[in-house]
Order: C-alpha cells, then sequence, then structure tokens
C-alpha cells in the first residue's frame, strides 16, 4: 500500500516503568515467566503472590512478551490490568497506533528470531530491550491498522470460541467418566493395577539426536508440542527425524494413546497424525479399555501420579509407576456403553482442533501479506 512506511518499535510504543504493589489479597494479578499462559489473543487470567511485592504494570490493551530463554517466542495481549516480572517486558502502543495491530506485527516469528538471536546471557539469556525497540514496524494510518487487526482478530476470536467449547465437551465427557467410575463405583468389578489390563511401553530415542533431527522425514513428537495445548488432540508436530532412525525409535500412527513420563510428566494426548516417539513418552498398544477411557483415567489420577514420580530437576514417571497404578475392570457392557456416550464427544473435540489448526494456518498466512500492505483492506468494513 502506497500509505504505509517503516518505523521502529520505539517510535510507535514504549517500554511500561508504572510499578504496582501485587499480593494474593490484592484484586490485581501477577504474570511471570513461570505462569504465562499459553493462549495467543490475550491474557484471561494469572496466578497471585503469596506476599506483597513491587511489579511493573500492565493494562488492557497492553502487550507482555516473555523475555528470557526458555520461555521466548511467547505473546500476549492483556485483558485485565495487573503486574508482572521482570522478565516479561510490558510493551504499550503510543497514541495513533492500534494495540491489536501491533500485537500481530509482534507475533510473526521473525520478530522472535530477533529476541532470541542477539539476546545476552550465559545462563538464562534475556532479550535486548535496546534492540527490541529498534524492530521494524509498517506504519498504516490509523484506520487502516484498525482493519488489519479486525481481519485476524476474527480468525482468533473463531478459535477461542472454538477451544471454549472444545473445553466444554471435554468438561462434559471428564463428568460422564466421574459418574460412571468413580461416584458410582461397584466393588464386585474386577480390581486390579494398570499393567494387568493395559500393555505399557515407552518410546526411543536414537543418539546422538542431534544427528537425526531433519526439516523432514518422519514426526517426531517433543513434549514441548503439547505442554501449551488445550485439545485433547495433537494435531501438529513441529519436528522430524530422519527415517535412518527409525530402527531406534517407537513409531505410531494416528489415533494412539500416549502419556508423557518426563519434563512435563501425566499429560495424555491422543495423536491425529503419525509420528515417532521419544523415552519421555508412554504409549499403549494392548488395551482392555478404550483410549478414551484411558484419556480421561489419566486426567483423573494426574496429580497422584505426578506425587509419585522422582527426579531432582523433572518429575520423572517411572513405567513402573503408571502400571502399578490401581484401577478397576468394569465388565465389557458397561465400557461399551461408556464409550457410545463419549465418542462423540471426542470426535466433535477432534473436528474442531482440526478446524482450528486450518484457522490458525490462515491467520499466519495472511499476517505478513497484510502487514506488507500486500493484501489491501481498504474494503475492509468494521
Amino acid at each position: 500500500m502506497s500509505d504505509s512506511k517503516i518505523l521502529r518499535l520505539g517510535d510507535v510504543a514504549t517500554f511500561s516503568k508504572d510499578k504496582v504493589a501485587v499480593s494474593a489479597l490484592d484484586l490485581g494479578n501477577y504474570i511471570s515467566t513461570e505462569n504465562l499462559l499459553p493462549n495467543k489473543g490475550g491474557v484471561m487470567k494469572a496466578a497471585s503472590l503469596p506476599k506483597v511485592v513491587k511489579t511493573t504494570a500492565f493494562n488492557v490493551g497492553d502487550i507482555l512478551i516473555s523475555n528470557i530463554r526458555p520461555y521466548f517466542k511467547k505473546i500476549w495481549r492483556a485483558t485485565f490490568s495487573g503486574g508482572c516480572s521482570n522478565d516479561v517486558p510490558v510493551i504499550r502502543a503510543k497514541k495513533n497506533i492500534e494495540p491489536k495491530f501491533l500485537y500481530y506485527v509482534l507475533s510473526e516469528d521473525k520478530f522472535f528470531d530477533l529476541v532470541t538471536e542477539t539476546a545476552k546471557g550465559t545462563k538464562m539469556p534475556r532479550g535486548d530491550k535496546q534492540v527490541i525497540m529498534n524492530y521494524p514496524v509498517p506504519y498504516f494510518p490509523l484506520e487502516t491498522q484498525k482493519k488489519i487487526a479486525a481481519v485476524l482478530s476474527a480468525l482468533d476470536d473463531k478459535i477461542e470460541l472454538n477451544n471454549a467449547i472444545n473445553k466444554n465437551l471435554e468438561e462434559q465427557a471428564q463428568a460422564i467418566y466421574k459418574n460412571m467410575f468413580v461416584d458410582n463405583f461397584n466393588p464386585a468389578w474386577k480390581s486390579g493395577t494398570l499393567g494387568e489390563f493395559v500393555e505399557v511401553k515407552r518410546g526411543g530415542s536414537p543418539r546422538p539426536i542431534q544427528d537425526y533431527l531433519s526439516d523432514e522425514g518422519l514426526r517426531w513428537l517433543k513434549i514441548s508440542d503439547v505442554t501449551a495445548l488445550a485439545s485433547p488432540y495433537v494435531i501438529k508436530i513441529k519436528e522430524h527425524i530422519k527415517e535412518s532412525g527409525l530402527n531406534k525409535t517407537v513409531f505410531l500412527m494416528s489415533g494412539s494413546l500416549v502419556l508423557s513420563n518426563s519434563a512435563t510428566p501425566g499429560i495424555p494426548k491422543i495423536l491425529d497424525v503419525d509420528t515417532c516417539i521419544h523415552d519421555g513418552w508412554l504409549y499403549f498398544p494392548d488395551s482392555k479399555f478404550s483410549k478414551y477411557f484411558l484419556y480421561l483415567y489419566f486426567k483423573h489420577i494426574k496429580n497422584q501420579l505426578i506425587n509419585l514420580g522422582n527426579g531432582s530437576v523433572f518429575t520423572n514417571l517411572k513405567i513402573e509407576i503408571v502400571k502399578s497404578f490401581p484401577v478397576s475392570l468394569p465388565d465389557e457392557k458397561i465400557l461399551k456403553h461408556f464409550d457410545e456416550l463419549i465418542t462423540p464427544l471426542f470426535e466433535g473435540m477432534k473436528n474442531i482442533a482440526r478446524e482450528n489448526q486450518k484457522l490458525g494456518e490462515i491467520r499466519d498466512l495472511l499476517l505478513p501479506r497484510l502487514m506488507s500492505g500486500e493484501i489491501d483492506v481498504s474494503t475492509v468494513e468494521i
């Protein structure tokens, strides 16, 4: 577009220097690198502090970025006011700059690639604020900024709505599980351990893994692919390994259930793509329970599993812990009825997750074209 030009981030925004006192008793909220939320598009809630501290203040519409490794490449647009730690810089749009537009400018991967590449420090590198403020920002008239933000927000709003629907569907599934197998437990059911009814196996990893990572080949599921994933389904996997590593790992077909057992243990997910899994994952090649039952079972006992884990830095779940966890086997008729109730809910969640994946791809495709002016939004009505 002829009405666009390139400015510096420092020309259109500032870092917040305001301070606010936050405590467990305050109505204010505290954002830190430990509790930054995974949702793109807006911070919805935050943890409170056990004591009063002076923190950097943020307001509705401010942009929060994670600025310390390993939390790079995360960004939020605040939907409430509160305070945050020094490792979460608050970027505030100046006059005549649409905050949502600026949020999308900084959502591009190239922004965080620059922050990561120029970070300073050895143990926990931090992004250089001077470099951040020199980041190039395409400038459009305010009305054009609002139209660009509206196009991208429409996609994000639909994704958020879908996430809310999926959350409701999963809560329904959990309620059915609890009603049938917890609240109405039948002592006549066959009691035992999970390992008696389910084959529990661990994934594998070719080593050194750096020699096998590739831009193409077999998908390689990492724990980081699921830690911020709200859906039960794994739709997208970022990394790949060479096919030469296949005999040293475990290849699973779409539809398989996996459970994380290291780093962030106790996360069950259902694969919607074929992938290889490393030894930080457990899988279940033979089971008297359906994958839906096991998914809800693992969600129900997650905290208990974690409490049984060990490890000085990361909690790890030994395979024996999972195998020896108590479970009861209802009769086949009850399990069949349960699956008949649950299957439509999980199918709905899967379809929504697939739709969200497509919507995210459309947004990510449009974003650079809108920012470059390649796509004209002058006829968009908002």
